[in-house]
This record gives structure tokens, C-alpha cells and sequence, in this order.
């Protein structure tokens, strides 16, 4: 073996050594991009899970509130016909019972002059 023999074979183990780093850096740039991509997978469907989650919940929740809100609507509603039929909604609440008071007055003086008699 010659000097340049000797020369050419070290330049060629040296080429060999450089493209394995070479593959070497090609290789854990494929692996972190294979984990990286298996971990953006599994958090979009955790996410998808969740979001569906979600919106299950949140209908659950609408369809309680809806129930919720018909039965205040019946109550006010139910509460608005009594005060109508008591004639409370026309006249303000202290002026009905000053009336009220006005007739049970003369309907106690009216009962007071019935028992003189």
C-alpha cells in the first residue's frame, strides 16, 4: 500500500463517517417529525373528544335551562291572569286596598245597623 493508497483511504473513511453523520442528523429529524406528527394525531382526536364532549354538555345544559325559563314563563304568566281577575294590575296595590278597606268599613256599618234593628 502506497502513501496515496493510504491518503485515498482515509479520505474515504473520512467521506463515510461525514454522510453517516449526515444520515445520522437525516434519521432524528425523521423521528422527531414521526413523534411530533403522532402527537399532533392524538391531540387532534383528544381535542375532536373533547369538543364533542362538549357539545353534548352544553345541550344537556340549553335543554335544562329552556325547561327551566317555560316553567317561569307559566308561573308569570299564571301569576298575571290571578293579579287581572283580582283587578291588581290596573290600579296600584295600596290604592286596591284602601278600596277594600272603604268597603269592609261599609259593609261593617251596614251590618252594625242591621243588628239595631
Amino acid at each position: 500500500m502506497t502513501k496515496l493508497d493510504s491518503i485515498k483511504g482515509k479520505v474515504t473513511e473520512a467521506e463515510e463517517f461525514a454522510r453517516n453523520i449526515w444520515l445520522a442528523g437525516l434519521g432524528a429529524y425523521g423521528k422527531s417529525f414521526d413523534e411530533a406528527q403522532g402527537r399532533y394525531e392524538k391531540m387532534s382526536a383528544e381535542a375532536t373528544k373533547l369538543f364533542e364532549e362538549l357539545v353534548v354538555k352544553g345541550s344537556k345544559i340549553e335543554s335544562e335551562a329552556k325547561d327551566k325559563f317555560q316553567v317561569k314563563d307559566k308561573v308569570e304568566t299564571r301569576v298575571a291572569e290571578v293579579r287581572q281577575k283580582l283587578g291588581l294590575d290596573k290600579v296600584s296595590a295600596d290604592q286596591k286596598v284602601e278600596e277594600l278597606s272603604a268597603k269592609i268599613d261599609a259593609l261593617t256599618d251596614a251590618v252594625a245597623k242591621l243588628a239595631a234593628k
